[in-house]
């Protein structure tokens, strides 16, 4: 590891545990105001099932709950410790870790062995130069026909925050072109079988500026069967 990614880790790493608590708060009753994000993690849902399935960069917990809640056997890694300890004092039966994506072994995810994959909005800070690497971890660590879902921002330039909820932070957000990433995963071995790219909701407790994207791919099955 480079000083340059040591320092992009330790980072967002720090800012997120800074933000944790308020951002568990604020984040909370989201997906009740996305019926169509909710659309994209049922669809998965029903592919996955009964898992296992990894939520990498899960934050406070609620995708891996949502997703749990639906019959699916998910657990959650986040870089952040202090998110870890909120996800695991919200959601006290689940399984969370501490862990990055950007380790070689996908945060101690035994190769080929997950149901399902979902990185949501959690690839958004990883520098473009990494992101390669990374979708390739994710297809080491699914299993033969099993299923990832990507969520991001729609779009090609970087942002920096430096102060979020009263908080310093220091932050890139990485908008990304849905065909680009489409692309990537087929290099990377991976099937591209839906993806949703819808316009940003403009009002609301979890107003947008940029439109959304979220791409649901597949590891081929080795033998003639499919899911």
């Amino acid at each position: 590891m480079d000083a340059g990614e040591a320092g992009f880790l330790e980072a967002t790493r720090a800012s997120y545990d800074a933000l944790a608590v308020d951002y568990a708060a604020w984040i909370r009753d989201e997906l009740a105001a996305k019926p169509l994000d909710r659309a994209m993690l049922d669809a998965f849902a029903e592919r996955v099932r009964p898992g296992p399935v990894a939520d990498i960069g899960c934050g406070p917990g609620r995708i891996t709950a949502y997703l749990h809640a639906r019959g699916v056997e998910a657990f959650g890694i986040d870089l952040s410790p202090r998110m870890i300890e909120v996800a695991r004092e919200t959601y006290p039966d689940l399984r969370f870790e501490a862990g990055s994506m950007l380790d070689p072994d996908v945060a101690g995810v035994p190769d080929g062995s997950l149901r399902g994959l979902v990185a949501w909005y959690s690839i958004i800070h990883v520098p473009e130069e990494r992101l390669p690497e990374v979708l390739a971890g994710f297809r080491r660590v699914l299993a033969p026909g099993g299923h990832l879902l990507l969520g991001f921002q729609a779009g090609d330039e970087v942002s920096r925050r430096t102060s979020a909820g009263g908080h310093a932070v220091s932050l890139d957000f990485h908008h990304r072109r849905p065909d680009d990433v489409a692309d990537l995963l087929v290099r990377t071995g991976l099937d591209v079988r839906a993806r949703l790219v819808r316009e940003p909701d403009e009002a609301g407790d979890f107003a947008e500026t940029t439109p959304q994207a979220f791409l649901l791919a597949r590891r081929p099955p080795t033998g003639p069967a499919s899911t």
